[in-house]
């Protein structure tokens, strides 16, 4: 079984996905939180963000002490811790330890209101994905979460199979998701199944088209102004099947695209690097 390569993509992915779910905040802290979460998506100086980014850790940590049920409060410190491990932490064994925080976090959020997730998720998959479509669109924000902080936590245990193996619940969340919002949080659940279905070639078991599809979706959903789809697109899918042409055309429109994008900015900014390093490496 191949490990799952999510290193380029997760931090991205969860850094432009702090704020779903947190439309209905209502508290001082919350939107205090709500504020800081949108300044730093729209942040065209990544190294900005890399370095303000443990400050607003501990800010969440406290807020969520405060309120320890709050959902909302929650989501943000599940989503950020997340992000920050997955993309601005070297050290493996500080990765572990904060995607576990980021994923305890997201847990808190769904299984106060549905508990039975929560009791399952260590059961054989058969098991637990009743209970996974029993959860409702109420729910859907918290449910993503949860299921993009497992798929955080999953990368920085990659040296474990038992770890692996919990993939295929992961998605069967992320199906859920779109299944009760395709185009939720603008596609970027999409995105993430586009990822998982092209780890391997069809030759291997992988199914690269049914990932080319959510790619697909993804970028639509974001009418084309998420440039991290079309550069996951091309990194996944178009170098899987050595298609030169389809890799090109999709990275050339992401460096001439503009990337300032309510919300997507950061996630843009990070885009159009990728996309300029990935053209000048001699991978075909």
């Amino acid at each position: 079984m191949k490990r799952p390569d999510f290193s380029k993509l997760l931090p991205f992915l969860l850094i432009a996905a702090i704020l779903a779910g947190c439309s209905s905040l209502a508290s001082k802290t919350e939107k205090m939180a709500d504020s800081i979460s949108r300044a730093m998506l729209n942040q065209d100086d990544p190294d900005i963000v890399r370095a303000g980014a443990p400050a607003y850790l501990l800010l969440l940590d406290g807020m969520i002490e405060e309120a320890p049920d709050d959902r909302a409060l929650l989501i943000a410190g599940a989503r950020l811790y997340g992000a920050y491990a997955a993309g601005l932490v070297k050290d493996a064994t500080r990765r572990k330890r904060l995607s576990t925080r980021a994923r305890g976090y997201a847990r808190r959020a769904l299984c106060g209101r549905q508990p039975a997730v929560c009791a399952h998720e260590t059961k054989p998959f058969k098991e637990f994905a009743p209970y996974i479509e029993a959860v409702g669109s109420a729910d859907l924000g918290a449910l993503y979460t949860y299921a993009t902080s497992w798929a955080g936590w999953i990368q920085a245990h990659s040296d474990s199979w038992e770890a692996l193996a919990d993939l295929p619940k992961v998605e069967h969340i992320l199906q859920r998701v779109t299944t009760l919002e395709p185009g939720h949080d603008r596609g970027r659940a999409q995105l993430y199944l586009g990822v998982m279905h092209t780890q391997l070639p069809p030759a291997m078991g992988g199914r690269p088209e049914v990932g080319k599809t959510h790619f697909e979706q993804a970028i639509q959903y974001s009418n084309g102004r998420d440039l991290m789809a079309k550069v996951e697109f091309a990194r996944r899918y178009a170098r899987l099947l050595f298609n030169q042409p389809l890799h090109d055309r999709l990275l050339n429109e992401v460096l001439e695209a503009d990337p300032v994008e309510p919300e997507l900015t950061l996630s843009n900014t990070l885009a159009q690097q990728q996309a300029r390093e990935l053209l000048a490496d001699d991978y075909f």
